[in-house]
C-alpha cells in the first residue's frame, strides 16, 4: 500500500545562534487510513514532528510528504486536537464545532448556502460522542471530558484526510480518558481517516494504534516500530490481556533504555 505520510531522513533545528536540534535522521511511513502513534521520552521531538507533517514549520533537511506531495506550507486536509480543548468560551458548543467550516475551503465557500446540511452534520457528530443535548451550552459550563469530546468533533467536522492528535486526553482522569479511547476508536473505524497520535501514555498508544513509532532522546529519530495486530474493536478488557501487556512492557523498556543512555551521555559530557 502507498504511504500517505512519509518522512525521509528529516532533521529540524531551532534557533540561529544557540541551535537546538529537535530531530535528526527521522524517517517514518504511514499508510492511508492507518492509525499511528508516536511515543518516546520527554523532549524527543514528538510535537516538532507534528509541526513538520502539518506544514507549520519546514524541515532543516530531508523531505516530508503527505498524499504524495511534498509539504511546503500549512495543509488544508488536516484536523487537529490538542491536550487543552481550546474551545471559544463565547460560542455555543454547536457553533464551536462548526468553526473550521468558516475557515477551511471548500466548506467556507459553501457554508452560507448549505448551512442546514452542515449544522445537521455537526449535530450528528455531537450525537456520536453523547453531546447532542448540550449543543446550546457554553464550553465553560461543561466538564473537561465533555469539552474534549466537542474538541474531537470540531477536528473532524470538515472531513480531514489526516487527523493529528497531540496528547488529546492527557489532562483527563483515567476513567474519562479510557472512555474517550473507545469513542475515538469507534469514529476512526467508521471513517478511517489517517491518524497520528502523539502521547506519553503507552496503554493509550497500544489501545488505539495500528503502528507505534518509538522515538529516541533529542535529537529525535525513530528507533523502533511496533505493528499492533490486536483485533478491533478493542475494549478495556483488551488492556488486561497478556499480549497487550507484553506490547506495553516492550515499548516501556525501549524508552527506559533510551532515557538511561541519554542520562549517561549527559553525565559523561559534564565530567569531560
Amino acid at each position: 500500500m502507498t504511504s500517505f505520510v512519509e518522512l525521509d531522513d528529516v532533521a529540524l533545528t531551532y534557533g540561529s545562534s544557540e541551535q537546538v536540534v529537535a530531530l535528526k535522521g527521522t524517517s517514518m511511513s504511514i499508510e492511508k487510513g492507518q492509525f499511528a502513534a508516536v511515543v518516546g521520552p520527554s523532549g524527543c521531538g514528538k510535537s516538532s514532528l507534528m509541526k513538520l507533517v502539518t506544514g507549520l514549520v519546514p524541515p532543516t533537511a530531508g523531505t516530508v510528504a503527505v498524499a504524495g506531495q511534498n509539504v511546503n506550507g500549512p495543509l488544508r486536509i488536516v484536523g487537529m486536537a490538542f491536550q487543552n480543548p481550546t474551545l471559544l468560551p463565547w460560542r455555543l458548543l454547536l457553533s464551536n464545532v462548526m468553526l473550521p467550516l468558516e475557515i477551511v475551503q471548500p466548506h467556507r465557500g459553501r457554508l452560507k448556502a448549505h448551512r442546514a446540511e452542515y449544522t445537521e452534520k455537526a449535530r450528528q457528530l455531537l450525537r456520536t460522542v453523547g453531546l447532542d443535548e448540550f449543543e446550546n451550552r457554553y464550553p465553560w459550563t461543561l466538564s473537561g471530558g465533555m469539552q474534549q469530546r466537542a474538541n474531537l468533533c470540531r477536528s473532524l467536522i470538515h472531513d480531514p484526510e489526516l487527523l493529528m492528535l497531540d496528547e488529546p486526553f492527557g489532562a483527563l482522569d483515567a476513567f474519562t480518558r479510557e472512555e474517550l479511547w473507545a469513542v475515538l476508536q469507534s469514529i476512526w473505524m467508521t471513517k478511517k481517516f489517517t491518524t497520528i497520535l502523539v502521547t506519553h501514555d503507552l496503554r493509550e498508544a497500544a489501545f488505539l494504534a495500528d503502528v507505534i513509532f518509538v522515538m529516541s532522546a533529542r535529537p529525535g529519530r525513530v528507533i523502533a516500530t511496533h505493528r499492533i495486530d490486536l483485533p478491533r474493536p478493542r475494549t478495556i478488557e483488551t488492556t488486561f490481556e497478556p499480549k497487550f501487556i507484553e506490547i506495553v512492557h516492550s515499548i516501556r523498556n525501549e524508552i527506559a533504555q533510551v532515557r538511561n543512555e541519554s542520562k549517561a551521555a549527559a553525565l559523561n559530557l559534564k565530567v569531560a
